[in-house]
């Protein structure tokens, strides 16, 4: 490939090339509501002066021109008027049924419901969405949350008389594999129980719906409950070094890397295991081929070549996000459904998406993976390589001598200003992680960049946090 010109944006995939002109910078785009008119128009009917009036028979006069005017112009304004009313009425049900202003949207129907009709045991959505998604996770501490519709906010649970069995059904509900399910510990909720919490209520048992078992308490015995639904974000390596600037990555250093490959075994962009079943990784490397029969997945190794030997995983189903735009690379994230289910081992294992309330901080440092090349021009290595880089706030990175406007809500940009370190082409679709609480957390699938590892131009990755949303729309409708 030829070197990447400093100001031309390249995708980090070595399938696919960006045009040879930089993405404009980003206009905020309009807001999820369509504009009203400032004002209603107001409608004069004017009548002709009597001096112009013909002098035709007085009595002829009357009785045509009080007609003409009664029924040629006020009948037309008037239904004139009823049609614009009849469209704000329209706009304003559009409003609060389909975007929801006061409540919160079914995913599937888009169907509005009020805060109080959620999990209230009534099935309101057409899937039954309105009373399966009950419960989260909380901070670095997994604290689990149980949503009140009386109360109408999320309430963490309290531990009395709670077990593992409880915590798998809960793990179910939020669409985990009762396999994958690890174990429940007692965490302190802080200031998150300044509401009170949710706990089973006596005589309760594991054979009915969960959320028909716990009700508002404002005491709890015991602390709150933690909840592990899949062994996430471990790993048997510690990085070795502060992928360009970066080093080759030990065996089971990062378990979720996996290659996208073509079925000629060609390396084209890189994902993170977040499941048995799914794989993140970025929309831009699917815009030549989006047929799932010509990828398989390759993961377990940090060699390439060793990584053939193995027969792979086939891919069922791509799913690029709805609003990717290839001209501003907003929304540049996708999901690959396998066929079959990883086998997890020591170096194969899930990454762990942000729990809720998790904030991710500029200045924080973080680690990019792939097999990217090692410069612009350079070859594809064998082995993995890792780099560790700077989160900077969108605000330093919009500057016009860095990246100029071009980072959206929906990016991250990571690396370092004084260049040296990045990720580069055959890097796309893989890892941006952070460690916390001893856990690696997923925040960014690598997009984009201008050149690699120069000095101003730090890497741009999809934000993984803006859309949990949306992957959890996907893989737990599974």
């Amino acid at each position: 490939m030829d070197v990447v010109k400093e100001n031309v944006p390249a995708y980090d995939n070595i399938g696919f090339q960006h045009e040879d002109t930089r993405p404009p910078p980003y206009a905020p785009r309009a807001g999820i509501y369509p504009s009203l008119p400032q004002a209603t128009p107001s409608y004069v009917i004017t009548h002709a002066p009597e001096n112009t009036l013909q002098s035709t028979p007085q009595e002829n006069v009357q009785n045509k021109g009080r007609k003409k005017c009664k029924w040629s112009r006020i009948l037309p304004v008037s239904i004139f008027v009823l049609l614009i009313l009849a469209v704000l009425t329209l706009l304003l049900w559009y409003f609060l049924y389909y975007q929801c202003a006061f409540g919160r949207a079914c995913w599937n129907s888009g169907k509005c419901l009020s805060f109080s009709q959620w999990c209230d045991g009534v099935v309101d959505c057409p899937d039954g969405e309105d009373e399966s998604k009950c419960f989260r996770l909380h901070g670095s501490n997994f604290l689990l949350q149980s949503y009140s519709s009386q109360s109408q906010s999320w309430m963490p649970v309290c531990a009395d008389k709670w077990d593992d069995d409880y915590g798998k059904l809960v793990c179910e509900e939020m669409g985990y594999k009762s396999k994958d399910y690890v174990t429940y510990s007692k965490t302190n909720a802080g200031s998150l129980a300044s509401k009170g919490f949710m706990k089973l209520v006596p005589g309760s048992d594991k054979k009915s719906h969960i959320l028909s078992q716990l009700s508002h308490s404002l005491f709890c015995l015991q602390n709150t409950v933690g909840l592990r639904c899949i062994d996430c974000g471990k790993t048997i390596a510690a990085p070795s070094s502060r992928i360009v600037g970066g080093t080759e990555a030990s065996q089971g250093a990062w378990p979720w890397q996996v290659s996208l490959q073509s079925l000629s075994s060609r390396h084209i962009c890189g994902g993170s295991i977040i499941s048995p079943l799914w794989i993140v990784s970025a929309a831009h490397c699917f815009e030549g081929s989006s047929n799932s029969s010509e990828w398989i997945v390759r993961s377990g190794d940090v060699s390439l070549l060793e990584m053939k030997l193995y027969n792979g995983n086939e891919v069922r189903q791509i799913i690029s996000h709805e609003k990717f735009d290839s001209e501003t690379n907003d929304n540049d994230i996708a999901l690959l459904k396998l066929k079959k289910p990883l086998t997890f081992s020591r170096k194969v294992k899930p990454v762990c998406l942000l729990n809720n309330g998790m904030e991710l901080m500029a200045g924080t440092p973080a680690w990019i993976t792939g097999w990217g090349k090692l410069r612009s021009s350079g070859p594809l290595p064998d082995k993995l390589n890792q780099a560790q880089v700077t989160i900077y706030n969108r605000e330093d990175c919009n500057k016009p001598n860095i990246l100029d406007g071009a980072i959206t809500e929906t990016m991250i940009c990571a690396g370092e200003l004084k260049g040296g370190v990045d990720s580069c082409q055959g890097d796309s679709g893989g890892p941006l992680v952070v460690k916390e609480a001893d856990v690696w957390w997923l925040v960014g699938d690598t997009s984009w960049g201008i050149g690699c590892a120069l000095k101003n131009r730090p890497g741009v990755y999809g934000n993984v946090t803006h859309f949990l949303d949306w992957i959890y729309r996907h893989t737990q409708s599974e």
